[in-house]
């Protein structure tokens, strides 16, 4: 296959590259500088300027496109750059793919798009929740909608664990201090994937085509905040006896901390599993016991 990848020197993106060139597949780069490699195309997604020759041939784009939701604090301008990073790409991508007859498009979207779901399990039947993230997550996909003529499939991925960079970069060296702990309560759960699976999940997407519509790429045991930090503690083999009140979350991180931390989507993968694939991954424990070696 051919593929066309936005998004390629993000965590996923790097990883997803490498193991579909591993695979044999032909992989083309859409990059916002100059190219500096023949398999790279620009393109510049803030001024609808795209050039299709990137298309050519293609039997799928994947559009990883977004600026880190946990890079910065929030405030209306980072908030505003979370979405113009995301909708005006996608938007973008599937009018070239509609335009240039691209028979697959996969779109990046988020677990967080049921917003704060408590204790109740959710998978693709369920409708979008409130919030910030829940509507950025509505409206991503929606853009990606516009390819109308393809098969879109909406990758709606949880935090990748990951050896390398990733939520678990900023974790490690906390929890190897021994400063690990419980955030909140505890009780809202913590959705989760490991990286070999976010790559096999999206790869059994591209070459599967009647996979289409939600996808919820997240491990298949959903685990609580407060069952994760023990994981944690016993993969990185130390204490982790702190507790974060709510408060000092909401304070010291902002909004950030309600829709993203304290919030509480218990997806599960429904649609994945019926689609036949198997994942790596089951448990917390093995996706960590494997990222953290």
């Amino acid at each position: 296959m051919r593929i066309v990848i936005a998004g390629s020197s993000g965590l996923i993106g790097t990883a997803l590259v490498a193991s579909l060139r591993a695979d044999g597949h032909d992989v083309a780069r859409l990059v916002r500088r100059r190219p500096a490699a023949g398999d790279e195309f620009e393109w510049k997604p803030e001024k609808a300027e795209f050039d299709p020759r990137a298309l050519a041939g293609a039997d799928a784009v994947v559009n990883l496109c977004g600026v880190g939701i946990g890079d910065k604090r929030w405030n209306g301008a980072y908030k505003q750059a979370l979405r113009d990073s995301r909708l005006t790409a996608t938007d973008v991508l599937a009018n070239a793919v509609t335009a240039e007859g691209v028979p697959t498009l996969l779109n990046a979207s988020g677990v967080h798009y049921y917003g704060d779901t408590g204790s109740r399990v959710v998978d693709e039947s369920a409708p979008a929740g409130t919030g910030f993230l829940a509507e950025l997550c509505r409206d991503w996909e929606a853009a990606a909608a516009a390819a109308s003529n393809a098969r879109v499939v909406l990758l709606r991925s949880a935090p990748v664990l990951a050896k390398h960079g990733g939520i678990l970069h900023r974790l490690k060296l906390l929890y190897s201090l021994g400063l690990g702990g419980r955030l909140g309560n505890g009780r809202q759960y913590f959705p989760w994937i490991a990286m070999d699976d976010e790559i096999g999940a999206i790869k059994f997407a591209l070459t599967n085509s009647e996979v289409s519509g939600p996808l919820n790429l997240v491990g298949p045991a959903p685990v609580t905040n407060a069952q994760f930090n023990r994981a944690m503690a016993q993969a990185m083999h130390r204490p982790a006896p702190f507790v974060v009140p709510r408060r000092a979350l909401i304070a010291g991180i902002g909004e950030f901390a309600k829709e993203a931390i304290l919030a509480s989507p218990r997806a599960i993968p429904t649609a994945l599993e019926s689609a036949g694939y198997r994942f790596t991954h089951h448990t917390i424990g093995e996706a960590l016991e494997t990222a953290l070696k």
